[in-house]
């Protein structure tokens, strides 16, 4: 299913403020996540900011290949600060 057919379910205020932080220190997170497609995806991502479009959160990163990442806040299954 497409994550665009899923209801938004807003996230903690804690888990926001930690990715406010991580983007203030330019702290990278090892992330899991569901894409678009509603695939799984990994990877260490470096936040850029929080976006709210149409009612939903996302983060905007670079991935470790340099790509742009937008991710649903609330498709985030596992975050944690990654060792550089």
């Amino acid at each position: 299913m497409a994550t665009d057919e899923l209801t938004y379910n807003p996230i903690d205020c804690g888990t926001y403020s930690e990715y406010e932080v991580a983007i203030l220190h330019r702290q990278r997170i090892r992330m899991t996540w569901q894409d678009e497609a509603g695939n799984e995806q990994t990877d260490v991502v470096l936040p850029q900011d929080l976006k709210t479009e149409d009612r939903r959160e996302y983060l905007i990163a670079t991935g470790s290949e340099g790509s742009s990442l937008r991710i649903r806040l609330d498709l985030i299954r596992k975050a944690a600060t990654a060792s550089v």
